[in-house]
């Protein structure tokens, strides 16, 4: 694993935290669907170990080692009885195989607009579909395009470096600036964006500096229940948030949707 992948993983938990009531939903859907689950995306742990401490078995699958190696680290300090309800996977959520069906399968927190062309969502939810056993659940969450965030975010001035959050590094004890910029374009309906974290000295001074892209291709509403439906699920319900209340246009999409 290269340092610059294990330093992203490491830093990964401090500014990239969930979305508010997320860990608790999932969970909570979970429970309600039972052993086995699949987490896609499953990064560094933040839902899954939560889920397998709730008593449910689950697998997560994630293509970057060094998620996977931080999540592992993780789950080396849990009670031995929850260990055993873990499994970790790497694996392209295009085109894994893992010889056996879910009653749910996650894909938390955006993972799904890691997706960048037209046929990679379709590849996905065609394999999402196999590894469901009959009547089996797909939960997913994306934000939902805001159309005065993308103009806000078109120009040079929404394209500008900005402070997004601070953290104390884990290995250092320094403090990490983190700067975000970000711009939508819209022929190609992605959202770009760049880490820049600033680790400073006591005196104040960066003592090192780490960029970190992020590209997204955003997806809205009746195109995500087109993907869902073109590849065989019968939606369910749609969300606004983690709260399960209404939809609303420039927030969150939280689907469950099932195999037809």
């Amino acid at each position: 694993m290269e340092e610059h992948d294990r330093q992203d993983a490491l830093y990964y938990d401090y500014y990239s935290t969930g979305v508010p009531g997320d860990v608790e939903f999932y969970v909570e859907e979970a429970r309600r669907a039972g052993s086995p689950v699949l987490e896609i995306g499953s990064g560094t742990g933040r839902i899954l170990i939560p889920v397998a401490e709730a008593g449910v078995e689950i697998v997560g699958l994630d293509r970057a080692p060094s998620m996977l190696a931080v999540a592992w680290e993780k789950v080396a300090r849990l009670p031995p009885d929850v260990q055993k309800r873990i499994q970790l996977v790497e694996g392209d959520m295009r085109d894994f195989d893992l010889g056996r069906q879910f009653t749910l399968v996650m894909i938390p927190y955006r993972a799904f607009l890691h997706l960048l062309t037209v046929e990679d969502p379709k590849r996905t939810l065609r394999r999402v579909r196999d590894h469901l056993v009959a009547g089996g659940r797909l939960v997913l969450n994306v934000f939902d395009p805001s159309l005065e965030t993308i103009v806000a975010h078109r120009g040079s001035l929404g394209s500008a470096l900005k402070v997004d959050s601070e953290f104390v590094h884990p290995e250092t004890g320094r403090r990490v600036l983190v700067w975000d910029t970000r711009e939508y374009a819209t022929e190609d309906q992605t959202l770009r964006q760049y880490f820049v974290f600033e680790e400073l000295d006591e005196a104040g001074n960066v003592v090192a500096k780490r960029f970190n892209p992020l590209v997204l291709r955003y997806l809205f509403r009746y195109e995500m229940q087109h993907l869902l439906e073109l590849a065989g699920f019968a939606v369910k319900t749609l969300y606004g948030d983690f709260a399960r209340g209404p939809f609303r246009s420039g927030g969150e999409q939280v689907w469950i949707a099932s195999r037809a």
